[in-house]
Order: C-alpha cells, then sequence, then structure tokens
C-alpha cells in the first residue's frame, strides 16, 4: 500500500471515528480536528460513501451517519482472544482472502488461526465468481489462515465445517435457530445470513494452506441491500440491535479454531449429524446443478464425507461439492 493510500484511509478512519455516535459533525469542526479544508473533509466523505457508509449531508449543519456504528478495534480484541494468533484489523481493502493468500504468496509465516477481518471491501468474493456485498462497517468480512497438514484431500467436508462452527457460534451469543445450506451458506428463517468462501494453496498430497472467508450480515445499509437479488436477512434485524462485531470476532475464532483442530483429528464423519440437523433442505425436494446437468432427488443431509445425499427413484447418492447449485423444487420430479 503507498503511502499516500495508507494517510489517506487513517484520516478516512479518523473521520467515522468523529461520526461513530450518529451525532451531527460540522465540516469546519471536522476539518478544524485534522488539520485539512472542509474540501478536503468533503471529499474523503464522498470516498467513504463510496465503500458503502451510509451518510446524510444536512444543509448548513454537517455530517452526520445513518446509525451509531461501532468499529472494529485491533486492541479490545485483543484483550479478549483466547487463542494466540494474530487478528489484523484493516479499514477498506479489495478482500480480506486475497489479502492473507498474498501474505502467503509473499512467502509470509503464518500462525494457525491468524484472521485478518475489513471494515469494507472493494472486490469481495463470494462463491462460482459473484461478488460480495461488502459495505463500510456494516457487517463482518473476516478471513482465518488454517494449514492442512495432510494436504488437499484433508479439506473434503471443510467448508461444512465452518458453517457448523459458525451457526454454533451464533446460537451460543445470540440463541438464534442457524440453518445451513450445503455447501456453504449461513441461513436464518429461510433467508441468508452469511456465505463461507475456501480458497487452497498447495500440494494435494502435502501441507496445503486454507484460507477460510466469511461474510456475515450485521446490519445491511438500504444502498447496498438494493443491489443484492436474493432473500437476505442480518443479525441487527433479528436481533433488534447491532451485536458487538468485536465480540463477534473473538468468538468465532476460537470456536473455528476449537473445531479444526478436532476436525485434524477425527475428520468429518463426527460432524455430519450437526449438519444435518440443522440442513436448510432437509426433507424437501431440491434440484442440484453443474454446468453439464441438473439432478433432482430428496435431501437427505450428508454423509460421513460431507457429500450430499439426494434420494431419486428409490436410491440414495452422494454429490460432491465444486461448481454446483442447490435449490428447493416445488414438488417431487415427474417420472
Amino acid at each position: 500500500m503507498s503511502k499516500v493510500l495508507a494517510h489517506s484511509l487513517a484520516i478516512q478512519r479518523q473521520l467515522v471515528l468523529y461520526l461513530a455516535d450518529g451525532e451531527i459533525c460540522s465540516g469546519e469542526w471536522l476539518g478544524q480536528q485534522l488539520g485539512i479544508s472542509r474540501a478536503a473533509i468533503a471529499k474523503h466523505l464522498v470516498q467513504l460513501e463510496g465503500y458503502g457508509l451510509d451518510l446524510y449531508k444536512i444543509k448548513g449543519k454537517g455530517y452526520r451517519l445513518a446509525e451509531p456504528l461501532q468499529l472494529l478495534d485491533a486492541a479490545l480484541i485483543k484483550q479478549q482472544q483466547q487463542w494466540n494468533a494474530p487478528v489484523w484489523v484493516q479499514s477498506v481493502t479489495d478482500s480480506t482472502n486475497s489479502q492473507l493468500l498474498q501474505k502467503l504468496s509473499d512467502g509470509q509465516s503464518l500462525d494457525a488461526g491468524t484472521v485478518l477481518v475489513a471494515e469494507a471491501q472493494t472486490a469481495g468474493r463470494g462463491r462460482r465468481g459473484k461478488n460480495w456485498i461488502s459495505p463500510f462497517g456494516a457487517n463482518l468480512y473476516f478471513s482465518m489462515y488454517w494449514p492442512l497438514e495432510q494436504g488437499i484431500q484433508a479439506a473434503m467436508g471443510l467448508s461444512l465445517v465452518i458453517g457448523v462452527a459458525v451457526a454454533k457460534t451464533l446460537e451460543q451469543l445470540f440463541q438464534l435457530p442457524v440453518q445451513l445450506k450445503w455447501p456453504n451458506d449461513i441461513y436464518l428463517d429461510g433467508k441468508k445470513l452469511g456465505g463461507i468462501l475456501v480458497e487452497l494453496a498447495g500440494q494435494s498430497h502435502s501441507q496445503c494452506d486454507a484460507v477460510i472467508g466469511l461474510g456475515l450480515n450485521i446490519s445491511m445499509p438500504p444502498v447496498s441491500a438494493a443491489q443484492i437479488d436474493q432473500p437476505f436477512t442480518s443479525l441487527h434485524s433479528v436481533l433488534e440491535q447491532r451485536p458487538d462485531r468485536n465480540q463477534l470476532v473473538v468468538a468465532l475464532q476460537r470456536q473455528l479454531v476449537s473445531q479444526l483442530l478436532f476436525f485434524a483429528d477425527s475428520g468429518f464423519a463426527p460432524f455430519a449429524a450437526e449438519f444435518s440437523r440443522r440442513d436448510l433442505f432437509a426433507g424437501q425436494w431440491v434440484q442440484l446443478s453443474s454446468a453439464k446437468q441438473q439432478v433432482q432427488g430428496l435431501c437427505c443431509g450428508v454423509d460421513e464425507r460431507g457429500a450430499l445425499l439426494l434420494e431419486s427413484d428409490g436410491q440414495r447418492q452422494s454429490h460432491y461439492g465444486g461448481e454446483l447449485s442447490l435449490r428447493r423444487i416445488e414438488h417431487a420430479p415427474a417420472d
């Protein structure tokens, strides 16, 4: 990152801190605090709006946020941490997954459980190359590094393990009935709450590196919500208050590390029932689609390797991950 960009991001973070309580701040006062002109203040705030910050400009008075905002705070997270691996906080980044992958590509050694979170992503990624809407300060954009000692083959079922860990975290913190959609989505009340993106780097028969990305909807601003093309929900809308994102980062790191250590020792089999009892489509007719074919059947959970179990014509078959899309259908397929 260039010094100019770093300086600009530092100013923008300080601006958000001044505005975080939701009160009106004049451009003149903000300029005095930061030692820059009102015009420069306006320019920085326009950039923040471009990152998805929900900001009001009130003629003759100044600026205020649509809602009070709690920023991610590395010092607060460190005070509460229960796993001794770094948690890095960035203001604006392209993608938290990309940042960790770049560190690995550069030869940097990372501790197992290292986490990187950001206030906003300019190029957030979902599965199958989809864009992940990532407005500033609104949600949680979280990535964690984890080594797979047995190579890429040890990743079978990994995204489902992550889903179970996220579900347990939300159940423990907020007593929410979380649902999981195979292979990588978090649901609540039938609406999407978050998504998981696992990316691997390394050799098939020696240790490889996993970067585990999680996007979790905390409080989606209306402008950003309008860009989403499917039913979704957020923790704020369900809980009627904003959860503490710093506490959530700590809890996710602890739970993910705990479940991944268990997964490394025991494989996926112990997680199959955990996933299946939270399965969004359990006992429902579904269609599984790939670029080459479509398969319809009754969803019967997952097997001991994390494959989706579909029953059709009295036969139960296992279907593995990859570029697959799963959706509900209204009735049993015609004979």
